[in-house]
């Protein structure tokens, strides 16, 4: 898909669950090449299911504080991937005074889900494989490597 990217930057509507995790995906294929970061149209609350899935694969997002676009230091990115319909907007709205592409991969918000705690955490693993699987797809350097 061409040149890896300088800077990316996930987002979605908290920053609690999917942009953190996405987050995390990228920075452990890429610690050192790509600067990455994640931020939600709002603050969220850290979401302990989103640790718990991602400590499964042994990637650590405890010390992850959600944060809102208002919170970026940095607000130059060469990549935008959005994780939700409003994020996307929020996105495109960056690009009024940033040069950069925006990529939308609708992304299922596994909080919505009710049940047991097993099919909640199924419900979180599934977001975790299918963004595993997308970014790997997306920075294909990776694509047949664990993590």
């Amino acid at each position: 898909m061409g040149a890896l990217p300088g800077s990316v930057l996930f987002c979605c509507t908290m920053n609690s669950i999917r942009s953190p995790m996405a987050e995390a995906i990228l920075k452990s294929l890429y610690p050192r090449q790509v600067f990455v970061d994640s931020v939600g149209l709002r603050k969220g609350e850290r979401d302990p299911l989103a640790a718990e899935v991602l400590d499964e694969i042994g990637l650590d997002i405890t010390k992850h504080r959600p944060k809102s676009f208002d919170d970026l230091e940095d607000s130059s990115f060469d990549l935008i991937i959005t994780l939700s319909p409003e994020a996307h907007h929020r996105a495109l709205e960056m690009t009024r005074t940033m040069a950069c592409d925006v990529e939308f991969w609708n992304t299922f918000d596994p909080s919505m889900i009710e049940g047991s705690r097993e099919q909640k955490l199924q419900a979180y693993r599934d977001v975790r494989d299918t963004l595993q699987r997308r970014i790997r797809e997306r920075f294909p350097r990776f694509g047949t490597q664990g993590g």
